[in-house]
């Protein structure tokens, strides 16, 4: 599938991780993750989404969402997608519930195994 959105380029692994961390109020813990089960994330209509997990660290307050696609591009073209602005339209938190900005990471396999 060369050249198709989900399909890794030339040279490019087949595993690409992208994370969020939160700085999160902890006595708005349950309120951050009430959001996040109850908001669309239009991700099941993508090409090259494999899975989704919003993780919640020992310490009180850290939160990552983990996003596993088949490939880097595969997850660029959906940052440029309508189903990542539909997705993100929900995705405002009410005032004091997050510290901070978001921090994106990115990460790519360099070994895979089952």
């Amino acid at each position: 599938m060369a050249g198709s959105v989900g399909a890794p380029r030339e040279n490019e692994m087949a595993l690409f991780i992208a994370m969020n961390q939160f700085e999160v109020d902890p006595a708005r813990g349950a309120e951050f993750e009430a959001r996040w089960r109850e908001r669309e994330t239009h991700l099941a209509e993508v090409p090259g989404f494999v899975r989704f997990a919003l993780l919640r660290g020992d310490e009180p307050g850290r939160y990552l969402s983990h996003s596993t696609w088949q490939s880097r591009s595969a997850f660029e073209a959906w940052t440029r997608s309508e189903a990542f602005r539909r997705a993100h339209q929900q995705a405002r938190m009410p005032e004091g519930v997050l510290r901070g900005h978001p921090k994106l990471q990115t990460f790519e396999a360099v070994l895979e195994q089952p």
